[in-house]
């Protein structure tokens, strides 16, 4: 019998913190296709540590002594260009985002993420997606709209990409319940966050969730976010 080919994720974690290290390796041990190959608490070691287990994908604190992860990062995808870094950060402020997203790194996530959060970013970096904590993502658009904004009033010229329209729920594609968890994805709102504002559970919000991404035809969240505002589905508060 042909034995079925290994789709297991293996994970390279990154930070100077042991207690928050071994806090997500447990985690991430949890699940049966995550592979925490090595571990490392310096910048300076990931290079080596990536060249030595060849991981699918490297779990980055952005702030460490030495080498920071946002360094770190750009060498190792100099090294590696196939390499997946998925950045670790307190830093919610857009500033540090783009930084961070310009050397390469395939998503950021905040340490303040649940079990979930992390778990569902890995799945989709380690699969060839990309993966931007929901906070960070509303944070990123408001300010993408607010330079837009900037562009049209000095009148630059060129594509505005979230030019204003008109708000309209897509009751065409998505039911009442889909609208209104889109608006809280927008709204920065995590799965668990969405379940106790609308008062279901937090399964029942993962399920709208998955039925809007095959909806709108897109793989993550983010997309999701980013087209709807485009298309003046969801209202950006």
């Amino acid at each position: 019998m042909q034995e079925a080919p290994d789709n297991t994720i293996k994970l390279l974690l990154i930070d100077d913190h042991q207690l928050f290290r071994e806090g997500v390796k447990r985690i991430l041990d949890m699940e049966a296709n995550f592979e925490v190959v090595a571990e490392g608490d310096d910048g300076d070691e990931a290079v080596s540590l990536v060249e030595q287990y060849d991981p699918d994908v490297v779990l980055m604190d952005i702030n460490m002594p030495g080498t920071n992860g946002v360094e770190a990062t750009r060498h190792l995808i100099e090294a590696f260009p196939e390499i997946k870094v998925l950045i670790l950060s307190i830093h919610d402020d857009e500033s540090y985002v783009t930084h961070v997203l310009k050397t390469g790194a395939a998503g950021y996530l905040l340490k303040e993420m649940d079990a979930d959060a992390l778990i569902e970013a890995v799945k989709v970096v380690g699969h060839g997606g990309a993966y931007i904590h929901p906070k960070v993502t509303h944070n990123l658009i408001k300010e993408y709209r607010r330079l837009a904004s900037s562009d049209e009033a000095v009148g630059t010229g060129g594509e505005v990409g979230f030019k204003e329209v008109e708000y309209r729920k897509p009751l065409h594609i998505l039911t009442r319940r889909e609208c209104e968890v889109l608006q809280l994805m927008t709204d920065g709102y995590s799965n668990r966050l969405i379940g106790e504002t609308l008062y279901i559970s937090e399964k029942t919000v993962k399920n709208h969730v998955s039925n809007i991404l095959q909806k709108m035809n897109v793989n993550d969240r983010t997309q999701a976010v980013v087209e709807s505002i485009k298309k003046g589905w969801v209202k950006v508060r």
